[in-house]
């Protein structure tokens, strides 16, 4: 008798995504701050380049990339009035930690994160979020520094 193919899919929370910042804390961000969109991450640009040759490529890995961290906050909570006003003193926010909404992928630690901009915010009563955006560097590619 032969088994069944089908692989477990697994499973998605999605409350467990939110957001941690160091030398923040009253800007962390977890599922009740958050408009339906919740958080999103994008790892920007190329991991590796190719570098073409007469005859094949070689390989550049890339020691980091940049990326971004989407966060639809309600602006009907104090928390985005807390971003707003990060804003005036600092952009600048150090080290944070995105957790995405399943316990398969580890965390996303981003490094010298920025608050990188807010999104138009539409003042007629149909729509409760702001949007605002991180940006930071993500580090991979460790063999690249193992000397040899």
């Amino acid at each position: 008798m032969a088994s069944n193919p089908l692989v477990l899919q697994g499973t998605l929370n999605r409350i467990r995504g939110n957001v941690v910042i160091a030398t923040y804390p009253q800007l962390n961000v977890t599922a009740g701050y958050l408009g339906k969109e919740g958080i999103s991450f994008q790892l920007e640009g190329e991991a590796s380049q190719l570098i073409g040759t007469l005859t094949g490529a070689i390989p550049s890995p890339e020691p980091y990339q940049y990326a971004t961290v989407t966060v639809h906050l309600l602006r009907t909570q104090s928390l985005s009035q807390l971003y707003l006003a990060q804003m005036l003193v600092t952009t600048n926010l150090g080290n944070v930690t995105v957790f995405p909404d399943t316990d398969t992928i580890a965390p996303f630690v981003l490094l010298n994160a920025v608050i990188s901009s807010v999104q138009e915010m539409p003042f007629n009563g149909t729509n409760p979020e702001m949007v605002v955006r991180l940006r930071g560097t993500y580090v991979q590619n460790a063999l690249m520094w193992a000397s040899g």
